[in-house]
């Protein structure tokens, strides 16, 4: 036998081996990275926090373009933070809100973040309802949604928004629970030109739907403010046409749930006022 071809076949037998086992590492490998490759990415392109960012900027320059306005598209963004309000309410009693708040703050899309908020806050009733006030941003449609218990468990019951309250003013909106007994709430929105020009909506969750209690008109040079004796609104109610800012006379109005009705308790006349810039 030819010792030096025996050790040659040995040798080609050997890198063969190890070719076979080299090949067949290379395969696990592959068998477990690509799947895995395949779910961060996946993950990537689904994380709700991306994709709400992308819709909420989307909402809010179609508007400032006066381009159509989507529902499904605003719904879907809405829906995420649905399922992130839904999350903090159900994990301990009583929910935190605090940091529920803080961490929506992380959401903005615009930096820095004009006109954009969202901010869960506690209504009245027993258990409690909790409103989101959602802010798409400068320019961008404005929406509320109502949560409560009726189920044992906290989920979307009410919304307010353009498409469901043709009438609803959703620019830049704030939200003030009036009542700790019942859910009742003041909508304030508009307030961002100079004059402070706003308007001021009561509603209040039945458990069902909220239901529009009273409006007011657009109010110049207006602030409010929530106390034990009521909803106290301050404005111009006879304004030098003119001269805009000179107001001739400012009234104070008071508000009150009274008997399940928004009634106003009482007006003060407090003269004529020039206004001051914010």
């Amino acid at each position: 036998m030819n010792f030096i071809f025996f050790r040659s076949g040995n040798f080609c037998l050997r890198q063969q081996q190890h070719a076979s086992q080299c090949i067949a590492v290379v395969n696990i490998v592959l068998t477990l990275a690509i799947p895995l490759a395949i779910g961060l990415r996946a993950q990537i392109k689904t994380d709700p926090t991306i994709e709400f960012k992308k819709l909420a900027a989307q909402l809010s320059t179609s508007r400032l373009d006066g381009a159509a306005e989507s529902e499904a598209s605003q719904e879907k963004a809405l829906g995420i933070l649905d399922g992130f309000a839904s999350s903090v309410l159900g994990s301990s009693t009583p929910p935190d809100l605090d940091a529920a708040n803080r961490r929506m703050a992380e959401l903005v899309s615009h930096v820095p973040p004009v006109g954009e908020n969202y901010r869960l806050l506690r209504l009245g009733g027993s258990p409690a309802a909790y409103a989101m006030v959602v802010n798409f941003g400068l320019g961008g449609p404005a929406a509320v949604r109502i949560y409560s218990n009726a189920t044992g468990r906290y989920a979307l019951a009410a919304r307010i928004d353009r498409f469901v309250e043709k009438d609803f003013f959703d620019s830049d909106i704030e939200l003030i629970p009036v009542s700790t007994a019942e859910p009742v709430f003041v909508i304030v929105a508009g307030r961002t030109d100079d004059l402070a020009t706003g308007m001021f909506s009561a509603w209040r969750f039945d458990g069902r739907r909220a239901a529009p209690l009273w409006s007011s008109d657009l109010l110049q040079q207006s602030s409010y403010e929530a106390g034990r004796d009521g909803f106290h609104l301050t404005y111009c109610s006879h304004t030098d046409e003119d001269h805009p800012a000179q107001c001739l006379r400012m009234t104070r109005d008071l508000y009150r749930l009274d008997a399940s009705e928004w009634k106003r308790m009482g007006t003060e006349d407090l003269g004529a006022v020039k206004a001051t810039p914010k």
